[in-house]
């Protein structure tokens, strides 16, 4: 292998994989070595003679996923719920009304609504929300998809080329994800936002699948998902628990904001899980979190303590306590089920 080819060991597994809480503290550090990759990166493909083409997807990428964090910064410490769902709902219609009032409900509890800034569900939930409160990726489609009027013009609205990175914003950026009945490509985020955190490539955050009173949408994808998957063997039993459907804005308000109740965020510390807390755990929830769930650890036991000195590069969030933990990285459902046993939530599927 030639020395050009060797990767560069810059930078840890932890910093590459793990997104930043919406709410987290931008930390200030020196960067100086993800720089130096990038532009070892830009030699190589310039040394490759990389193809023109290939060069305009790469460059077109970048500058998108520049501009969007520029947007997104100012706001990063706020919670975000990102909605997702069909623009052709109409505004007669209970699902588009089901979005307006989760948009409103969840900027009376101070988080932000981030949609795709288009027509329909995505309208509903910016109308919901307000202006202040909303946040827009769109996307430049073919029939020129236009921003809708409650966000349209508005400096915190971003109009992306690509889905891969419009996809990528609306994951990394938000601390929640419900979903209404949709087509083709409100399937396909639901079920990426499912897999990415099945996969451990996301944070797990909740992720809601909400009908209006009288839909079946999602309930009867849930039955597939049972019969198919799960009675397949396709999914684990536990992987149930990474999502939840119901027909019911108050119940996907108080699954999103119970799954903050206790736990505030995560970060992985070379082979350690910690997860930060909002209140020490008292001896009866340690128990039992080191009775039922020893199953998912690699070796030890749950350790109740401090911020880690890893991570003294966020100095807002070194005062809360950790459970931290040697995490096997391969049952997220499980994982999922003890930050619902951290809040005292019960894991019912």
């Amino acid at each position: 292998m030639h020395q050009d080819d060797l990767p560069v060991e810059a930078i840890g597994e932890d910093e590459i994989q793990r997104p930043q809480p919406a709410d987290e503290p931008i930390s200030v550090v020196d960067s100086q070595d993800l720089y130096r990759v990038l532009r070892h990166t830009i030699d190589r493909l310039e040394k490759d003679q990389t193809a023109r083409g290939d060069l305009k997807i790469l460059s077109r990428t970048l500058r998108e996923l520049r501009y969007a964090f520029t947007v997104f910064r100012p706001f990063r410490r706020r919670r975000k719920v990102t909605i997702f769902g069909s623009a052709r709902t109409a505004p007669d219609h209970p699902e588009y009304q089901a979005a307006v009032a989760l948009g409103r409900k969840m900027a009376e509890h101070g988080w932000m609504v981030i949609t795709g800034a288009g027509g329909g569900i995505m309208e509903a939930g910016h109308r919901g929300a307000g202006r202040e409160a909303s946040m827009g990726l769109n996307i430049m489609l073919p029939f020129e998809q236009s921003a809708n009027d409650f966000i349209v013009g508005d400096p915190k609205l971003v109009t992306m080329k690509y889905f891969f990175t419009r996809k990528l914003m609306f994951v990394k950026e938000c601390s929640a994800v419900v979903c209404l009945p949709g087509g083709f490509g409100t399937l396909d985020e639901a079920l990426e936002t499912l897999t990415l955190m099945q996969t451990g490539k996301q944070t797990l955050i909740p992720l809601v699948l909400l009908d209006h009173g009288d839909g079946s949408y999602w309930s009867d994808l849930g039955k597939f998902f049972n019969k198919q998957l799960l009675k397949g063997g396709m999914i684990s039993p536990e992987d149930v628990h990474l999502y939840k459907i119901t027909n019911s804005v108050d119940e996907a308000i108080e699954e999103t904001l119970a799954f903050y109740r206790v736990y505030h965020s995560m970060r992985y510390v070379n082979d350690r899980l910690a997860f930060r807390l909002k209140k020490e755990l008292d001896a009866r929830k340690l128990e039992e979190i080191q009775s039922d769930f020893s199953d998912i650890l690699v070796d030890g036991r749950f350790q109740q303590r401090s911020a880690l000195p890893e991570e003294s590069g966020e100095p807002d969030l070194a005062d809360m306590p950790r459970l931290v933990f040697h995490f096997n990285r391969r049952t997220l459902g499980r994982l999922r089920m003890l930050i619902n046993c951290v809040n005292d939530v019960p894991n019912v599927a």
